[in-house]
């Protein structure tokens, strides 16, 4: 019966030490919070659970793993502070998806980043049509940060994503109730002939087309 109060002493101890740890090595939003800081977090974590669910594993080895990581860590830490040739591989580097109006394709798949994944994100900034995007940066914690042209017109309207990569999105033009038809003209009026040149083309009713081919980009 002595496992249950074991246990919960294990645990009131693997929290105090944990938030001792958490405190000593600073405080971070968890939109801050880079793939580094992950890591270190989930096996912090994962020292504390093996050793509160392993009655062979003592509480003194459980502080003594916890205090060598946190040291490890902090160590880290102030060395990439100090030496620039270490942030980079170790903490990440922020990348330009988009720059001057132009997407940077190289960018995106360095990034593993679909086009449309990226439309998903600007939305939640209040981005609705990249015609509205000067600047987007990848930070190293996975968020964007965007700029946008000064004195843009309000978008009305959602835009939607019609040519993605050189081919048509079918489901996107059938949610519209526009045909492939309708698309090769609008496209042809617009003065593009050939879908494949395309890399995206948006459309919205009140705004139109909005295209950028694969010699606009990056």
């Amino acid at each position: 019966m002595m496992i249950y109060p074991t246990i919960v002493l294990k645990l009131f101890i693997g929290l105090a030490a944990l938030v001792l740890v958490t405190r000593l090595l600073g405080k971070k939003r968890m939109s801050q919070v880079t793939p580094f800081d992950f890591v270190y977090a989930l096996i912090l974590g994962g020292t504390v659970e093996e050793t509160i669910y392993h009655m062979d594993h003592t509480i003194p080895q459980m502080l003594f793993s916890i205090a060598v990581w946190g040291i490890l860590i902090y160590t880290v830490e102030k060395l990439t502070q100090k030496f620039d040739v270490l942030r980079a591989p170790l903490k990440g580097t922020s990348q330009v998806l988009i720059k001057g109006g132009k997407v940077s394709i190289s960018e995106l798949e360095r990034a593993n980043l679909e086009l449309e994944e990226l439309r998903g994100m600007l939305r939640q900034k209040g981005v609705f049509s990249l015609k509205e995007v000067n600047y987007v940066f990848l930070e190293n914690s996975g968020e964007i940060s965007v700029l946008k042209f000064p004195d843009m017109p309000v978008i009305e309207e959602p835009s939607v994503l019609l040519v993605n990569d050189g081919k048509v999105h079918e489901g996107n033009l059938k949610e519209v109730g526009k045909n492939m038809e309708w698309l090769t003209e609008s496209l042809n009026r617009e003065g593009i002939h050939q879908i494949k040149d395309i890399y995206y083309a948006e459309w919205s009713k009140p705004e139109g087309f909005f295209v950028k081919k694969y010699e606009h980009c990056l």
